[in-house]
């Protein structure tokens, strides 16, 4: 009798030698292992709503990585911003102000509610020296990058 090439030795070009590997039948044990395990503390408990992703333009000067985010509609005071030699963190809240109730609008697509964007910068920049500054609803986050060809001279001081 001709035993019949699997479809693992098929694809890989290997023997047979591991296909009883694959069609063992499972134990419980080994079923019950592969299933998450959700584990609740509180039954009320409700996934928190996720937050809007904030769009930016990313680009470099010779001297600095510059960040640009569109934040119409909300407040500088209320934009907080993190800052780290390789990452940025910009997150808020766009609150909205009601006028009329859900069902009387045609269309209903500005985005309210809280943002975040997380950028992992291209360069270390200098966290002392960035400035951020916001003009019609544009907020534009000044980051100079660290020059690290540049050189000092070091004196050796006596005690």
């Amino acid at each position: 009798m001709i035993k019949k090439s699997s479809f693992f030795s098929k694809l890989s070009g290997s023997s047979d030698e591991y296909d009883d590997f694959f069609d063992e039948p499972r134990t419980n044990a080994q079923q019950e292992e592969r299933r998450p395990a959700i584990n609740a503390k509180d039954e009320n408990w409700a996934p928190e709503e996720p937050g809007g992703e904030l769009a930016v333009d990313v680009y470099q000067t010779p001297d600095a990585i510059v960040v640009k985010a569109l934040v119409a509609g909300v407040q500088p005071a209320s934009i907080d911003i993190g800052l780290t030699r390789e990452m940025l963190t910009i997150s808020g809240t766009r609150e909205d102000e009601r006028e009329v109730e859900d069902e009387n609008y045609f269309q209903r697509e500005l985005y309210w509610g809280s943002f975040s964007r997380t950028i992992l910068l291209p360069e270390e920049v200098d966290v002392d020296l960035a400035e951020a500054s916001e003009k019609h609803g544009i907020l534009m986050i000044r980051l100079p990058k660290i020059n690290k060809k540049r050189q000092t001279k070091l004196k050796v001081r006596s005690r």
